[in-house]
Order: structure tokens, then sequence, then C-alpha cells
């Protein structure tokens, strides 16, 4: 009994702490994976902690289920319109860009470290996929957007990925230890297989759940639970299935997050809280599992996978792989520097371990090392990055509090709720005669704690709260009325997009005329603004994009739809050219 309490104790200290060390982490910008890892690290038995943990089989079970949870999560969050301008890139990037990543790296490991062929790939493919959890966290940390481009590329490489990487981590294991004879197209037929039957389970059973959820009436905590518990049901079905259990939960939950589903507040809110218990259980644990004697043994030749990965690796795969999407070299830059390794690679580390394979220890320890200096070097330079490579946009709301309404058959619409602070454009302004948004209604005004019974009469003062109900689209139309822009300069509104806004509708020749502009390359369908921008960025225009026409720049503000809404504009001593 005192020995399970004191389990108890160690495990309730190590989550608190761990929760606690993302205030601190968040305040000199490091990773908070990293945090994790390090506080697993010194609990081990080489630190203060003392806690000696070489269970494989048990850690590598842990971490699959907590993967497991953590890609239903990033599907639940990932919205479908992000499709139109990251799908193909960034699936791309998951397959043909993981099989370039670990080729080149597998090839130059062997050869500069005098490895066999076959050890350099396996290397290589253990620390072959992206963890993009961190940079999401690092960006969201410095209250950064990035351009939907970028960002939904980045998105949805980081949750497709994982599968390929798995795949060749399992198929040149099992090479090693003499289960396959060869590499050639009896694995391409099983990866076409495990890809297939992943997908299949994904879809089909993610509208089944999603049917289960909105037919059945149950207490309201027990929705999330029923989610999680059909996600991992369909994670364990396409395993045995011998397809791949990761691609169906990412599947299902993307299917979960862009259907009407009952309860889907309860459900995302739950899912957040369990994906962070996730990651920090599965990181801590992997922490246990090094030793860091061990780490300085092979400090040398990780550094070396570690600089081909980086510096070669990543960078060629990206560049092949988005060459023929035409993406800008700031983005291609970017999205070939945020290669952040992650729990994946120290996951697949443990698959030697479990197979029994030669040199088992070598693998783990040089993922971990790898894991350790991307998410030091990358991790630190991801918000300086895409602040000078001018990849962030400004935010799309600066709304303080948000609550979706769960109302069943209703459009979707959410209570918000803005503090009026001293700098405010509200502030000292009669309430009814503040200019909203269409289709938006302040619901009340609480006043030192107090709702004002009638608010439509009284003057808003310094740190009142207006609780708005509203459409998600009309947030960012809604923060102008109530929050003062804060930031970098060249992130507010008027500096970003131009003191002048035209509808994506504007007749060009009107344009033409109204500003003595001359329209380069412009074909006969180009009638309006909107079409001319679109296939001037074959038709995967995103908010942030710019055109210079003469003195002039054009930028897209607003898209709905596909479609260009809104564009600022901005005067310019100098010509330029598009970017």
């Amino acid at each position: 009994m005192d020995f399970a309490n004191q389990i108890i104790l160690i495990a309730g200290l190590l989550f608190l702490v761990s929760i606690l060390a993302s205030v601190i982490s968040s305040r000199i910008g490091a990773p908070l994976l990293l945090v994790f890892l390090l506080i697993g690290m010194l609990m081990g038995e080489s630190g203060p902690g003392g806690i000696e943990f070489h269970d494989f089989p048990t850690a590598y079970l842990i971490g699959s289920l907590a993967l497991a949870v953590i890609l239903f999560d990033g599907g639940l969050r990932t919205k479908v319109e992000t499709f139109r301008v990251g799908l193909r890139p960034a699936v791309t990037l998951a397959t043909l860009g993981v099989l370039l990543t670990v080729g080149i790296t597998g090839l130059l490991t062997a050869l500069v470290l005098d490895l066999p062929l076959i050890v350099g790939l396996l290397i290589a493919a253990i620390v072959g996929s992206t963890d993009a959890a961190a940079v999401f966290y690092l960006l969201r940390a410095h209250g950064l957007e990035l351009k939907q481009r970028v960002g939904a590329t980045l998105e949805i490489e980081s949750g497709s990925n994982d599968p390929m990487a798995i795949f060749l981590t399992i198929a040149l294991v099992e090479f090693i230890v003499g289960e396959h004879t060869s590499l050639g197209v009896g694995l391409a037929v099983e990866f076409v297989q495990q890809m297939g039957i992943g997908a299949v389970i994904g879809l089909s059973g993610g509208l089944l759940l999603q049917l289960l959820i909105n037919r059945i009436r149950l207490t309201p905590g027990l929705y999330p639970l029923l989610a999680v518990s059909g996600a991992l049901l369909l994670f364990g079905a396409a395993a045995v299935l011998e397809g791949s259990g990761f691609l169906a939960v990412y599947l299902a939950g993307i299917l979960l997050g862009n259907r009407p589903l009952q309860s889907a507040q309860n459900i995302r809110r739950f899912h957040d809280g369990l994906a962070w218990l996730a990651q920090i259980i599965m990181f801590l644990m992997l922490g246990l599992l090094v030793t860091p004697r061990e780490l300085l043994e092979v400090a040398v030749p990780a550094l070396v996978v570690a600089a081909i990965l980086i510096l070669l690796a990543r960078p060629l795969a990206v560049v092949a792989c988005l060459l023929p999407f035409r993406f800008p070299w700031r983005e291609q830059l970017f999205v070939g520097w945020v290669g952040l390794r992650g729990a994946v690679p120290i996951l697949l580390g443990l698959l030697p371990f479990l197979a029994g394979a030669e040199g088992a220890a070598m693998y783990f320890n040089i993922a971990f090392f790898v894991v350790l200096i991307s998410l030091v070097v990358q991790g630190w330079t991801v918000a300086p990055l895409a602040h000078w490579l001018q990849l962030d946009v400004p935010p799309r709301s600066r709304v303080v509090h948000r609550l979706e309404l769960d109302l069943p058959g209703q459009a979707e619409f959410e209570l918000v709720g803005y503090t009026i602070e001293a700098d405010s454009p509200a502030v000292y302004k009669m309430v009814g005669r503040l200019t909203l948004p269409e289709n938006t209604r302040i619901v009340t005004v609480v006043r030192q704690g107090e709702p004002l019974a009638d608010a439509c009469d009284d003057i808003l003062q310094v740190n009142d709260y207006v609780y708005v109900l509203t459409s998600p689209d009309r947030l960012p139309a809604l923060d102008r009325v109530f929050v003062a822009e804060h930031g970098p300069a060249r992130l507010e509104e008027h500096v970003f997009f131009g003191d002048f806004v035209l509808n994506g509708e504007t007749d060009l020749d009107d344009l033409a005329g109204a500003y003595g502009l001359d329209i380069p390359d412009r074909k006969d369908s180009d009638r309006d603004l909107n079409s001319y921008l679109l296939r001037l960025f074959k038709n995967q225009a995103v908010v942030g994009d710019r055109v210079r026409l003469n003195n002039m720049e054009f930028v897209v503000r607003e898209m709905d739809n596909g479609q260009i809404t809104r564009v600022g504009l901005k005067i310019r001593r100098q010509a330029g050219e598009k970017r």
C-alpha cells in the first residue's frame, strides 16, 4: 500500500511540475515538449529523481496510445477549408517527402559514419517524421498566425506523415532481423495495404461514430468518453487488420471535427486537455527511459545525423516536393526549416529493442539526441524566422472569452467576451450606438461583477466586460470594434493590408482607369480583381498574399469558399513584383 501511495505521489508531482513548467517555457520561448523531456530525464535514474524505468514494451504501448490520442485531437482541430491550399503539398511531403528525407539522410549517414547502408537507412527512418505540435505551441505562445498556405501544409503533414515513417522503420527492422529478404515490390504492396485499410477504417468508422454520437442520448460528460473510446477502437481495428491505426484515428478526427456533432464543444474541450495529458505522459516516460551518460557516447554520430537531416535532407525534400505547387521561396525556406522532431522518432527508436535487433541501444540514443537537437536549434528559431520571412499575418481574432453554443439544428453561434481596455476603440462610447457586424447582438455588459439591467444607454468604461452573440466569421470585424491593435507595427491591419479596401468584385477596367494602372499578363477571363488575383496565385490564394502593380500593392484581406472577397490597397513609391 505504501508503494502504491508513493507512485501516486510521484505521478502527481511530475504532472504538476510539468504543467507549471509551461509558464516558464512560454516566457523564455523554449519548446514545451523539450521541457517535458528534460523533466523526465531529471527524474530518471541518472538524475535527482533516481527513478529506474526500462520497460520498453510498456513504454511503446503507452506511447502508441498517447500518439493515437494526440492525432485524434489534431484531426478534430483540422478544418476542411485548410485542405484547399494544404492537402496536396502536405500529402506529397508526408509520402514522397519522407521517402526523400530518409533516403538522403540514410545514404549520407552511412557514407560519413562508415556504416552499412541498411543501418544508415534505419537511423534515417526512425528520425524521418516531423512533429508540428511544438511548432504550433511556439507560434501560439508568441501570438503568431501563419499564412494559411504554410500553416495548413505543416498541420496536415504533421498529422499524416507518421504512418510512412512507422512503416519504413518496421520494414527495415524486420529486414535487419531477417523477417524480410528484400525491400522490393512486396513492401510497396504492404504499404498500400496499410494506408488503404487505415483510410477505409478511419473514414467509415468516423461516419459510424458520428452517427452514434448524434443518435444516442447520454449525460453530457459521457460524449467525450464515447468519442475517445470510438477513436481507440478504430485504432485497434485498423492495426489488427494490418492497417495504419494512426492514419485511421487522424482521418476519423478530421471527419468528426468537420461535421455536425452533438456536444461538439464538450468533446473538443475534453480532447484538448486529454491531448496535453497524453503529451506530458509520453514525453516524461521517454525522458525516464534514457540514460544521459549513454547519450554522450553517441553525441558525435547524432550530431552528424542531425546536421544532415536539418541542413540537407529536409530542405532538399521540401524543395523537390513543393516545386510543382509553386510555393514562394520564403514559404519553402520556412517549411524546410520547420521540420521539428518530437515523440515519434523516440517511440520508433524502441522498435529495434522490441525486435531484438543488434545495436538497439544505439538507434534509440541517436534518435533521442536528434530530437533534443531539433527542439533546441529549430524550436527556438521558429517564431523569429516566421517574423523575418514575413509569413505571419494579423490574427483573425483577439477575443478574450469564447464559448461555442451547442444548439441542435441551429446555425453556428458563439458567445464571445471582450474586456474593455483603456485603449479600446469602444471605451467611453454608448453601447446602443456601436457599429456592430451583421447578425451580431450584445447580450450583456458586466461592470464590477454585476450585469447591467439595460446596457443600451450606458457608456462603456474601462474594465467592463462585454458579451456578444455572433457567428465565427464575424469575429475579425467584431475585434475592430472592441480591441486595439497590438504587436509588431507591420501586423497592424492598416499597415499590413493598407488604408483602402476594395471588393473582390471590383471591375478591372474601372480599377485601371481610376488609378492609371497598367495590368500585366491580363487574360480575357480576368474581369474583376478576384479572378485576376486567383489566376496569378494558381487558385491557391490565401490571406496575406500580395501583388504589386506599378506603385500599388494589392493584399488579399478576406476570403470565402476559395474566393477573394476583400482586397487591401497600399500605395508604394516603387514598383515591385508578386510575392
